[in-house]
């Protein structure tokens, strides 16, 4: 399971980095456009997988954070790619430490509502790489939708590239 965990991750950042790429063309206007989705612009949208990421990865570490960074604190791509090669590094030492027993850990954290969850390490990381994923694909349809070309992040693709 741990060489399992460690290649998502391995994955996980090989599609962020495509997607930050795909997105780094945009101008300013189209990076904060509202496009009416879950979260309203390309960079709300980013903003909250990084912040994700973010938070989960406090919470594994024994914090859990009350809120999710603003997406407005990104004033553009490059702040927000600056922020997130800080939080990859840290994503990369944890899960780089992780031992096989330690994915068993049970851990215990607060949601931003202050509700207490407890569920094995293995299971966060996992959710992670799935959260990050669903979000990412919402992504490729705003880069669609604003005539930019979107890339591909699907797993079989990142085989294909090892």
């Amino acid at each position: 399971m741990l060489a399992e965990m460690q290649e998502l991750f391995r994955y996980n950042r090989w599609a962020n980095e495509r997607v930050l790429g795909a997105t780094s063309g945009l101008t300013q206007e189209e990076f904060t456009r509202d496009l009416k989705n879950s979260f309203p612009s390309v960079r709300d949208t980013l903003a909250h997988v990084l912040g994700a990421e973010w938070i989960w990865l406090s919470r594994w570490k024994g914090v859990s954070p009350r809120s999710l960074p603003e997406a407005s604190a990104f004033a553009n791509h490059a702040a927000l790619r600056t922020r997130w090669a800080e939080v990859e590094a840290e994503q990369t030492a944890f899960v780089t430490a992780t031992s096989a027993d330690d994915l068993k850990q049970v851990i215990t954290y607060q949601n931003t509502k202050g509700e207490s969850f407890s569920y094995p390490l293995w299971q966060l990381m996992r959710h992670v790489v799935n959260h990050s994923t669903y979000h990412r694909g919402q992504v490729t349809t705003m880069l669609r939708q604003l005539g930019a070309k979107p890339i591909s992040t699907d797993l079989i693709v990142f085989y294909a590239a090892k």
